[in-house]
């Protein structure tokens, strides 16, 4: 996990909110288009980004590309977070 990376993938609100989109299970390109007043070359960059921070995965299916969450990172930022907080750490 590249923490640069994914701190910049969360970054953008439209990518938070793909995020939250494919949170409620998997969607193609197009669908999660719909959802947003930007063109779909720019939510494929959003998409790029997102897979670059490995915060999604894709595959293809027939002549679609189907993106899904990919949680474990999350969880990890999280510890990360948790521990930088100090949370972690049994008393």
């Amino acid at each position: 996990m590249s923490l640069q990376k994914t701190l910049k993938a969360l970054s953008d609100p439209i990518r938070r909110e793909i995020l939250n989109l494919l949170k409620k299970g998997r969607m193609n390109a197009g669908e999660i288009t719909e959802h947003f007043d930007v063109t779909a070359a720019a939510v494929s960059r959003h998409l790029s980004v997102l897979k670059e921070a490995d915060l999604i995965r894709d595959r293809r299916d027939g002549k679609f590309i189907i993106y899904e969450l990919n949680a474990s990172v999350l969880e990890e930022i999280m510890l990360w977070m948790k521990d930088l907080k100090g949370e972690n750490h049994a008393e």
